[in-house]
C-alpha cells in the first residue's frame, strides 16, 4: 500500500462536472492499493497518516499533524501508484490489486481514518476523477 501525502490549500474531487469530495486546507491523499495489502496496512497508514508531523508550528518547523491544525484530509484512490517503472517506458500494473480487492481495502482505509477523524472527504473508487488541489510548500511525502 501506498500513501502519497501532500499538504494542501484547497483540494476537490469532480465526478462528471461535479464536486463530490473537497476539503480547505490539509491534506491531499493519493492511495494506491497493491496485491497482498491487508487490514493491518490500512490500519497502519491510517495511523500514520492523521499522526504525520508535515505542517508549520509557530517556529516554522513541521511539528504538527492534520489533526492538530484542524485540517481537512482527501482521500482519492490511484492504482497507478502501484505500477511498475523501472523497465521500459510503460507502466505495468501486475502488482496493483484487482479493482474489487482495491475498492474493499480502500473502502477500509477510509473507513479507520474517519473513525478516528470527522474531517475526512474521498473522491469516488473506480471513477473518472478530476482533481483540482494547491500543494502547500510544495511538500510532499510517500507514506509506505
Amino acid at each position: 500500500m501506498k500513501v502519497l501525502v501532500q499538504r494542501s490549500l484547497a483540494a476537490s474531487v469532480k465526478v462528471d462536472g461535479k464536486v463530490v469530495g473537497a476539503i480547505e486546507h490539509g491534506q491531499m491523499v493519493l492511495v494506491g492499493i497493491e496485491k497482498g495489502d491487508t487490514e493491518a496496512d490500512t490500519q497502519r497508514l491510517a495511523d500514520k497518516l492523521l499522526k504525520y508531523r508535515m505542517f508549520s508550528d509557530e517556529d516554522g518547523k513541521m511539528n504538527l499533524n492534520v489533526q492538530q491544525v484542524n485540517g481537512g484530509v482527501l482521500l482519492v484512490s490511484q492504482f497507478t501508484l502501484a505500477a511498475e517503472t523501472k523497465k521500459g517506458l510503460r507502466p505495468g500494473f501486475s502488482t496493483a490489486a484487482i479493482p474489487e480487492e482495491g475498492e474493499r481495502l480502500f473502502n477500509d482505509f477510509v473507513a479507520k481514518v474517519k473513525a478516528q477523524y470527522p474531517h475526512v472527504a474521498t473522491g469516488q473508487f473506480g471513477a473518472d476523477m478530476k482533481v483540482e488541489f494547491t500543494n502547500d510548500g510544495p511538500v510532499t511525502f510517500m507514506l509506505e
